[in-house]
This record gives C-alpha cells, sequence and structure tokens, in this order.
C-alpha cells in the first residue's frame, strides 16, 4: 500500500508558460508607431475586429500587396490601406487632387476620368451633365439646355411635341400644325381656328373671346372694329359707317360712292377689265361700272 505524499504548489508567477503569455501580451500593446498624412481625411494604422491596434508589419497594401516600411506614411481608406504612390486614379495613374476620388465598381477614379467615362454629355452644348439629366430625343441635356427649337422655351417641366424631328412647344407645335393646314392660331388661346376667324388689331382670334362694347353679346366672324373697339354686326350697321358693295365690310378711310352704293377704293373696278379707277373717269351702263 503506497503512503500518502504531500503535495506543494508553486505561484502561478513562476510557471514558465504564464511568463511567454504575459511577455507576448506586452508586445501586442506596444505597436510600432506610424506617421500619419494630415493631407487626407482617413489616414493611420487601421484596427482588428477586435478592437486591437494592428502595427506596420501586420498590414500591406491594397493595390501591389507589398508591406509597410517603420514610419512610413499611409493612406487608409474605408478599412483598406494604400502606400501613398499606389492610392491613384486607376484611369490617369495620378494622385487624387485633395484626396477626392469617385468609386465604381470597386475602382477609384479622379473627378475628370469618372465624368469623362461616365457622366452624360448635353446634346446642345456638349458639356458634362451633373445632377438631374433629361433624357429626350435619343440624347442627354441639361434641363436649362433642352428648350424649344422656335422659341427657346424651356421644355424640363413643360413637356413637349416632336415635329418633324424638332422638340417644340405646346404652342410653337399648334402653330406649325395650323400652317400647315392653312388655318391660324388664336392670339389669346393659341389654339387652332378651325373657322370663323375674328381679325383684331391685326391679330386673329376665336370670335367667342369677346363682347360687342355695345350690347355686350358674344360676338362671332361678322364683328366688326372700330377706333380700336369691337361691335357685333347690327350695332355697327346702327353707327352709320358705309359698308363696302363689293367685300361687304366697313369702310374705315376713304369712301367712293356710285351706283347707290359705297365701295372701298381698291373695290371700286372696272366690272368687265376688274382694273381700279383710281379716280379716272367711268360709266355706268345698264347698272354696271366701265372705263
Amino acid at each position: 500500500m503506497l503512503g500518502q505524499q504531500n503535495l506543494k504548489l508553486k505561484p502561478l508567477e513562476a510557471s514558465p508558460l504564464y511568463q511567454r503569455r504575459k511577455l507576448s501580451a506586452a508586445a501586442e500593446k506596444e505597436p510600432e508607431s506610424s506617421d500619419v498624412d494630415p493631407d487626407y481625411s482617413e489616414l493611420g494604422a487601421p484596427s482588428d475586429p477586435t478592437g486591437i491596434i494592428m502595427s506596420l508589419g501586420a498590414m500591406f497594401c491594397s493595390k501591389c500587396g507589398e508591406g509597410f516600411e517603420p514610419h512610413e506614411k499611409i493612406v487608409n481608406s474605408h478599412g483598406e490601406v494604400w502606400h501613398q504612390q499606389c492610392f491613384v486614379c486607376c484611369q490617369c495613374f495620378r494622385p487624387f487632387p485633395d484626396g477626392t476620388f469617385y468609386e465604381f465598381e470597386g475602382r477609384k477614379y479622379c473627378k475628370h476620368d469618372f465624368h469623362v467615362l461616365f457622366a452624360p454629355c448635353c446634346g446642345k452644348c456638349k458639356n458634362f451633365v451633373f445632377g438631374r439629366v433629361i433624357k429626350a430625343m435619343n440624347n442627354n441635356w441639361h434641363p436649362e439646355c433642352f428648350t424649344c427649337e422656335l422659341c427657346n422655351t424651356m421644355l424640363a417641366d413643360e413637356g413637349f411635341i416632336k415635329n418633324a424631328g424638332r422638340a417644340l412647344c405646346h404652342e410653337c407645335n399648334a402653330r406649325e400644325k395650323a400652317a400647315q393646314s392653312g388655318k391660324y392660331i388664336c392670339y389669346k388661346c393659341h389654339a387652332v381656328i378651325d373657322e370663323g376667324v375674328l381679325k383684331f388689331r391685326g391679330e386673329p382670334y376665336h370670335p367667342y373671346h369677346f363682347n360687342c362694347t355695345a350690347c355686350g353679346i358674344e360676338l362671332n366672324a361678322d364683328a366688326r372694329e372700330v377706333k380700336g373697339e369691337l361691335y357685333c354686326l347690327r350695332c355697327h350697321d346702327k353707327m352709320g359707317i358705309p359698308i363696302c358693295g363689293a367685300c361687304r365690310r366697313p369702310i374705315e378711310e376713304r369712301v367712293v360712292t356710285a351706283l347707290g352704293k359705297n365701295w372701298h377704293v381698291e373695290h371700286f373696278v372696272c366690272a368687265k377689265c376688274e382694273k381700279p379707277f383710281l379716280g379716272h373717269r367711268h360709266y355706268e351702263k345698264k347698272g354696271r361700272r366701265c372705263l
């Protein structure tokens, strides 16, 4: 039968394994320092997921895969580290002005190259379009550059109509259609006048936009203009203004009176050859005018 042995425990600090772990932990808490370039917004040594600062010896450049020299300046962008000479535009291989870059599909571009490669070009001024882009007529446009080709009205918010390969506003398109069909465009509502045109102060109108100055009735195409005012035919006739015997319109200037009627000078013509008399002597034969 074996006798009972007395066991004596040594202090933990005396353990060789404890001493080795203690030295290893002290080394991790004192990493090598690295200079940080103040010209970049995100510089310095990165951290691992545990929050312990990593030393330069454990880091590698995201581009070339090489390590860093002690006290070397590095660039830290979104958790990736770079040599300063490696942190450049992937298109022109130049450093980013002021540290500003654009990233697309994992590649970094300077502002100029990013716009050249990816920003649309305006179909009018040929400059790059930043911000709001108008896509129309198989092209890209600045909002202020996409205008009606006839009146230069901006179309970005008003809409447009494609007419013979041109972008036109609604008013200009209506005018173009009216001109092609021989019709007038109302000066007030800008719609096509299908029938019954009223000319007022040299411009065409729908008659229903006006009322008689005397009686207030809604006017039609027979309305007459007198001294800048519009009158229905009935009120006009009461004013004693002579009516041309040829065109049946009021005579507001020189009047020719003959054959019991009043005439515009240009409408008082020979019944046979249709030449105006223009002050020459004329003859009346069987109720007709002759030179």
